[in-house]
């Protein structure tokens, strides 16, 4: 059976011997010293090892079940919400005006791994509510704040977003779903929206749909759409709930993964909806919770890669196959444990520096936002925009590649249901699809986030990374090993931007035929500068006598390997962007 442990130490070191939290001029970052931090990791960590994680085996096996237009969740799901709700974990990093604790984002980011990695499809409920409580923040009035805010911030009440139609995913300026004025403030909304997520359930009294529809005589296409709060029973003046709305789950998908949440085909049949923000511009309030989907999306890709991983490495430890063909490394037993052999060792160290580079990325981007929000920082709101992309794109990507990878180390056991590999390979895929497909993600990258603002953002991105390296070259330590092949990398992303500079006016497709290789290509930067600013707080622990001397050595070790081995990668990655459109697009459709 397999199992799941927090990354506790990982987190703490990454929260303080790397970002150096409580020292950040970001408010409320003087807070987070390392007891406090470590005092919250260590009961999150408790509650998703003890109470999610041994529920998502029951939540693959068991699913979601509609039954008289109610949705049954898993054994277990309701009482583990509870547990959740009443500890506070769905408040952590909401404001307190509305119930919350007021934790900054880099708190909700750190103990959001943990939740998604013990039970994705669990975690799902909260996390959409949390980004549907975060939309009405930012584009609600103070009335509607009021109203919802509270209750979604304990999940008394849970939310949903409404974007997908049979008939349109990416394209929303197709949707049909409309919107009727009553006349006195309120719509009718009608309509029909599939794969929402968490659509319906019995695990709370209410669920907040803010969903997408087009008021009648708006203008065509996407400036027409508006958003709109459409409640399952209506919520009375005093704050009681009223009758049931005319919304209602009309089916469940059976999907690959993530049984355990329910997806839902949602009617809409004149139900009662309030505008949130205004009219026709309901992409800009719903792109307030897609984009905070999108990143904890990202982490999804990491937070699978590691529970895969961890199981992993401890049955490349365990099993015995084979003999090291350098000597016996086991000579009381019949063969030697899978891991004195390359090719296993090879697996576990894609995976292990995928993982620590990608938590902290992640980490270092909810830091960004942390800075954009609480220090009204226009650079540091810039700078995540671009990078939201590469975050959801690249760590779902990667991260699915490393549960394969993870899956693979169990050779036959691993496509047997009952070892638990091929549910992280099956909930890890689903990252790869929704909140915009990952060539969606490719084809915003470079088609809008690069050009943003003049491209001053990529721009200060590049100057990131050339300050690192040059703020450092002294360090020989760091130098070769690190500095020199991040310089590497770095230009080869500068140099794949400049062809689509140079190419992308006149020929449009050149640009987009190397998206997804260009989205790859400045993940990659990404993780090799986040190694760099591991190896650089690794070094300066061992020179002041850190007393782990293993943790930091191994840090070092696992970057190099990340450093030579993954991140050249990046002149593949620039040699495909160069050879334009032609080779991709040369095929007339009839020739496939």
């Amino acid at each position: 059976m397999p199992s799941y442990i927090a990354p506790v130490k990982d987190t703490q070191y990454l929260l303080h011997d790397v970002l150096k939290v409580s020292q950040s001029d970001i408010p409320g970052f003087s807070d987070l010293d390392s007891e406090f931090t470590g005092a919250v990791l260590e009961e999150a960590g408790k509650l998703t090892s003890e109470v999610l994680f041994p529920l998502n085996a029951v939540g693959d096996r068991e699913g979601c079940v509609l039954e008289n237009g109610v949705v049954r969740t898993p054994t277990g799901f309701k009482a583990a919400f509870d547990q959740v709700r009443e500890g506070g974990w769905t408040a952590l990093d909401m404001p307190e005006e509305f119930g919350g604790q007021g934790l900054p984002h880099i708190m909700g980011t750190a103990v959001g791994e943990y939740f998604s990695a013990a039970n994705q499809a669990f975690t799902m409920y909260q996390g959409l509510t949390h980004g549907a409580a975060s939309a009405i923040l930012a584009h609600g009035t103070q009335e509607q704040k009021e109203t919802y805010l509270p209750k979604m911030t304990s999940c008394e009440w849970t939310g949903t977003m409404n974007l997908t139609e049979p008939h349109c995913g990416t394209d929303l300026g197709m949707m049909r779903t409309k919107a009727v004025p009553n006349g006195d403030g309120t719509y009718k909304i009608s309509g029909q929206k599939i794969f929402i997520s968490a659509g319906e359930h019995n695990m709370s009294e209410n669920i907040i749909h803010l969903v997408l529809a087009k008021i009648q005589g708006g203008p065509e296409g996407i400036k027409g759409v508006s958003l709109f709060i459409v409640p399952k029973f209506m919520v009375k003046a005093d704050g009681s709930l009223g009758a049931r709305n005319g919304v209602s789950c009309g089916k469940l998908e059976e999907k690959m993964g993530i049984h355990g949440n329910a997806t839902c085909v949602m009617n809409y049949d004149e139900a009662t909806g309030l505008l949130l923000g205004e009219e026709h511009k309901g992409m800009r309030a719903m792109f307030t919770m897609m984009n905070e989907a999108r990143l904890g999306v990202g982490m999804q890709g990491l937070a699978q890669a590691d529970v895969a991983y961890q199981n992993a490495l401890a049955y490349a430890k365990d099993r015995l196959q084979g003999r090291d063909v350098t000597g016996v490394k086991n000579p009381n037993g019949p063969a030697d444990p899978l891991i004195v052999h390359p090719d296993i060792r090879r697996s576990l160290m894609d995976q292990k520096s995928f993982i620590e580079a990608a938590r902290a990325f992640m980490f270092w981007g909810a830091a960004l936002i942390d800075r954009a929000q609480r220090n009204n920082d226009a650079a540091a709101d810039g700078l995540i925009s671009l990078l939201t992309p590469v975050i959801k794109g690249f760590l779902t990507d990667e991260g699915y590649d490393m549960t394969v990878k993870a899956q693979q180390v169990y050779g036959g056991h691993g496509y047997i249901e009952e070892w638990g590999m091929s549910q992280f390979t099956r909930d890890a895929r689903i990252a790869m699809i929704y909140e915009g497909a990952n060539g969606v993600q490719a084809l915003d990258l470079v088609g809008r986030k690069l050009a943003q603002d003049g491209g001053k953002h990529v721009i200060a991105f590049f100057d990131l990374v050339k300050t690192f390296i040059k703020e450092n070259d002294g360090n020989e330590a760091l130098k070769k090993d690190f500095l020199d092949p991040l310089k590497a990398a770095s230009k080869d992303l500068q140099a794949s931007a400049m062809f689509f500079m140079q190419n992308g006016m006149k020929n449009p497709n050149a640009a987009l035929a190397g998206s997804n290789d260009f989205m790859h290509l400045f993940g990659h930067v990404c993780l090799g500068l986040m190694w760099g600013m591991m190896a650089k707080a690794s070094l300066e622990a061992l020179a002041n006598g850190a007393a782990d001397v293993t943790f930091h050595e191994t840090k070092l070790a696992t970057g190099r390997y990340y450093m030579a081995r993954r991140l050249p990668a990046t002149s593949l990655h620039l040699a495909r962007i160069n050879s334009g459109a032609e080779p991709v697009m040369s095929l007339d459709a009839a020739n496939f």
